[in-house]
């Protein structure tokens, strides 16, 4: 049995490489079936990459159906320290299933981690991570102040020490709720706009902002609208996703 210690410093308890694996993390189901996937046995209803993944649903990052994943007895569930919940995470390891728990607040922390899940699951390094690593290592061009909501009633928006914003900043962009106290701290429209926000960048998830958003929520400024897979997921996505930000922050 081998022990090796997670993004927590939690130790994961192995008898072997694992060869059934449970997703809890949508960016890092992606990464695992890119890789291999028949490694999967389960994952949640918002692993929606690669479309053509054929493996069990068990509910949302927020609910997994902890009983469900137990019977199907995975040799590791991986879990992320920001979109699952610890009592559930918890729960399946007093069931004894271990449990990979990442936590990623940085671009740079995304690779180290998905590099060490990798080892775990013995799979070798795939080819889009050294190309997500080169892409994302050049300078950061200048560019503008954005506000950046991720929800609505209340508003929520990116704060500081969170993976959207050290990419924000990876691309020249200022965050200007990068200040404020909290990940994602609850502020007004109004209050982004007094904090000199330029331009409003609206994700298509968590929240589905659509074209009547930023029209009328950030009166005169003008208002993107980009994939939240492209903001906030670090796996494959990170490689064709520098572009499309890039573009639409109109930087050069």
């Amino acid at each position: 049995m081998t022990a090796s210690e997670d993004d927590l410093g939690h130790p994961a308890l192995l008898e072997a490489p694992p060869r059934r694996v449970v997703s809890l993390v949508p960016s890092l189901t992606e990464a695992l079936a890119r890789s291999r996937p028949d490694l999967l046995v389960g994952a949640t209803v918002w692993c929606t990459h690669p479309a053509d993944l054929d493996v069990e649903r068990v509910r949302g990052t927020k609910n997994p159906h902890v009983g469900r994943i137990i019977e199907l007895a995975p040799d590791l569930v991986v879990a992320n320290r920001e979109e699952n919940r610890r009592r559930h995470v918890e729960a399946l390891r007093e069931a004894g299933v271990p449990v990979w728990v990442t936590d990623i607040r940085t671009v740079t922390g995304a690779f180290v981690s998905l590099r060490r899940l990798m080892a775990v699951c013995d799979l070798p390094v795939p080819p889009w991570l050294p190309e997500a690593e080169r892409l994302w290592s050049a300078p950061p061009p200048e560019g503008p102040r954005v506000a950046v909501p991720i929800w609505r009633d209340p508003w929520m928006f990116v704060g500081g020490d969170t993976f959207a914003h050290d990419l924000l900043t990876r691309l020249g962009a200022v965050n200007v709720c990068a200040h404020r106290e909290g990940r994602y701290p609850a502020v007004s429209p109004a209050e982004v706009l007094a904090d000199g926000a330029g331009l409003a960048v609206l994700p298509d998830e968590p929240y589905a902002f659509g074209p009547g958003d930023g029209p009328e929520a950030f009166p005169g400024v003008p208002s993107v609208y980009v994939s939240g897979r492209d903001l906030t997921w670090y796996g494959p996505s990170l490689v064709p996703a520098r572009t499309r930000l890039r573009a639409a922050l109109r930087t050069p």
